[in-house]
């Protein structure tokens, strides 16, 4: 498909949704001064939209559809409770404007679908966040999967133990819903559900179970078993339920001819890189790590870029739509699968 490109001048975004997650959009806007420029914010709340607001000096409103009607947006960035995500979507698909949605592009298989569609049919492009992609620790372990020096990859691990107390759920009424949120797996773990597609390749089978502890409709702990087409098995834990605060998140790959653990609070420090064959870059390794206080990590800059490259013609999307269906079907399948106490196969559809 082509899309037209923008390269006389700055990219116009505004983001839609100005809650805790949408700092990281201001931030990566401001730090891409040269290239974006931010013209508008929109949010249901009235304080929230009046903060940015002023913040910021530019309109703000209340209603999606209006601001993107009445102003001149290459971009927006969608920053809502994660069941609002397709119709925020389409809306702007509807508006003729590209759009960037975060984790998870949506709670329903069929919406992630709607969304794909939405965005082909009206001709513009639909960047799903994967931020950790980017991040310097993770780029490496990818590098080290891609060059082959695993060699056949036998099992691997991912353990997200962090913790959300009943007062995080109880900020607003979204929060651990259905509808809105998703649980441990589809919303706090999301990015590490992304790993094991993204990292490993093409998932078979999955089969999980569920346990919910807090005052929610979801999940606040879970295991999860994988087959990859590959043959290569694997695990993943998460819970929110760690005491007293965030402890891991980490991915274990062990392979015929290497073995890596990749740990800290947020895969932000690499504990352990042995491979059979020295590689050049092994010996500054240790670079990479870096401490980080928010398990949202450095990479929402990072992944801008690739945005801002993609829209001026000179980059491909990393991540598109399709490829946010990837680890959306995955963290379907894990559903249907705890909810069913089956084993369930991908593709969703055949």
């Amino acid at each position: 498909m082509h899309y037209p490109t923008i390269t006389d001048r700055k990219l116009r975004v505004a983001i839609i949704g100005c809650g805790r997650i949408a700092a990281n959009h201001f931030g990566a806007v401001e730090k891409h001064a040269r290239d974006v420029e931010l013209v508008a914010v929109c949010d249901t709340d009235t304080a929230a939209l009046a903060a940015h607001r002023e913040k910021y000096k530019v309109p703000g409103y209340l209603d999606a559809n209006e601001m993107l009607e009445k102003e001149k947006i290459d971009l927006a960035i969608v920053c809502t409770p994660s069941g609002l995500h397709p119709d925020h979507v389409v809306l702007a698909a509807k508006n003729k404007v590209h759009v960037m949605t975060e984790k998870p592009m949506a709670t329903r298989w069929a919406d992630g679908v709607r969304m794909v569609r939405a965005c082909d049919e009206a001709g513009v492009r639909l960047f799903v966040v994967k931020q950790n992609r980017r991040n310097t620790t993770l780029q490496l372990l990818k590098r080290a999967v891609n060059e082959g020096r695993f060699g056949r990859i036998h099992l691997v691990n991912l353990n997200v133990f962090w913790t959300r107390p009943q007062s995080y759920y109880d900020q607003a009424k979204w929060r651990g819903t259905w509808e809105f949120d998703g649980g441990a797996f589809m919303n706090q773990a999301s990015h590490y559900v992304d790993l094991l597609e993204w990292l490993i390749g093409p998932v078979e089978k999955v089969q999980a179970m569920m346990s919910t502890t807090r005052a929610i409709e979801v999940e606040d702990t879970g295991v999860l078993n994988v087959r990859w087409r590959t043959g290569a098995l694997g695990s993943m834990s998460v819970t929110m339920l760690t005491y007293p605060k965030n402890l891991e998140g980490s991915i274990t790959i062990l392979g015929e001819k290497g073995t890596v653990r990749v740990g800290g609070v947020a895969v932000n420090d690499i504990q352990l890189w042995e491979f059979a064959e020295l590689r050049d870059y092994d010996a500054g390794i240790k670079d990479a790590n870096y401490q980080t206080t928010s398990v949202y990590g450095f990479g929402h800059p990072a992944y801008y870029e690739n945005v801002i490259a993609t829209l001026r013609g000179e980059a491909e999307a990393e991540t598109d739509g399709r490829e946010g269906l990837k680890s959306l079907e995955v963290l379907i399948a894990a559903y249907l699968s705890a909810r069913d106490s089956r084993t369930v196969s991908l593709p969703l559809e055949y």
